[in-house]
């Protein structure tokens, strides 16, 4: 994955649905709180840093630390393990996961508090390279 540049206010602007726009900016305004970084595209996910990862088996690549994009059916937040967060994932309100994904169809319906712990959580994994098999170097 790799950046692409672009204007992140031009991108959310041009999402079609006013609540994915909206919960977009309340994304945006969480991450970059938690995260202390600026947006910037990766294609059309958001991203707040990046890291370089390499498993075990030769897979390596970049990606953003902390991303989420705006997708027709869902925010997508991605997350190294979104089962990893069971006791919060209870609390949070309303969602779906997948391996690395959680689908929030509504940031209104859901404890807000709690989605920031989980980014802030999953964001500490990556700075301190606590991410189970793969090596991740932060590289800004």
């Amino acid at each position: 994955m790799k950046k692409t540049g672009g204007d992140v206010d031009e991108f959310l602007a041009a999402v079609s649905s006013p609540k994915r726009r909206r919960d977009a900016a309340t994304m945006v305004a969480l991450m970059r709180d938690v995260t202390g970084r600026e947006p910037e595209l990766w294609g059309t996910i958001i991203g707040f840093g990046s890291c370089h990862y390499h498993y075990p088996t030769g897979t390596e690549g970049d990606a953003p630390i902390s991303a989420f994009a705006p997708r027709r059916q869902a925010t997508t937040v991605y997350l190294l393990d979104a089962g990893a967060h069971g006791e919060r994932l209870a609390r949070l309100g309303p969602h779906e996961i997948g391996v690395g994904c959680l689908y929030l169809k509504d940031l209104q319906s859901i404890d807000a508090e709690v989605l920031r712990e989980i980014v802030a959580e999953d964001y500490r994994r990556v700075i301190v390279g606590d991410t189970g098999s793969a090596t991740l170097t932060v590289t800004d």
